[in-house]
């Protein structure tokens, strides 16, 4: 995943003594297959989840999407009833959406959603109603869009705050 928003997330993580796995979904990059609409993704996050939790057993884990990955891997916490620590990164939940998991599906678990108020793609208003159902914690970044300009340190500090703070509770 070449990225500039998720290399910086990727390297606030790591800078925050994180051990990071980054991938691309199907057919995506140098990545093989081809794109399969939404469903067949999920069982890409779940492979890469699976192989983060082998390659480091005695590590926490947690997942972090952006976009569409963000709802690929609620959609894989729900599919799974998985409760690892998750940040979603302005998930795209608006008219040209994936569907998001119910809220009955959702395993309860530490979650974050962060999203610029001036996001093109989705609501904020619809992230946070979905937020709020769900138990996340729901940032907003003043005067971010979706791809986050000049803000992947911020959104990075804010991942990196939200998991080290739920791995100290847990």
């Amino acid at each position: 995943m070449r990225n500039p928003l998720m290399r910086g997330v990727t390297r606030g993580l790591s800078r925050s003594g994180f051990h990071v796995l980054r991938f691309n979904f199907r057919g995506v990059g140098h990545s093989d297959g081809a794109w399969g609409g939404g469903d067949p993704e999920i069982d890409d996050a779940a492979a890469a989840v699976k192989d983060a939790a082998s390659t480091y057993p005695d590590l926490p884990m947690a997942v972090v999407g952006w976009s569409f990955g963000a709802v690929t891997a609620l959609r894989w916490q729900a599919r799974d009833g998985s409760s690892v620590q998750y940040a979603g990164i302005a998930p795209v939940i608006g008219p040209v959406s994936m569907v998001l998991p119910p809220v009955a599906a959702l395993a309860p678990a530490n979650r974050l959603f962060v999203i610029g108020d001036r996001d093109q793609f989705t609501p904020v208003r619809a992230v946070a109603e979905y937020g709020k159902a769900i138990g996340a914690r729901v940032e907003i970044i003043h005067g971010s869009d979706h791809f986050f300009y000049f803000r992947h340190d911020r959104l990075a500090s804010l991942v990196a705050a939200h998991f080290s703070q739920q791995t100290k509770d847990a």
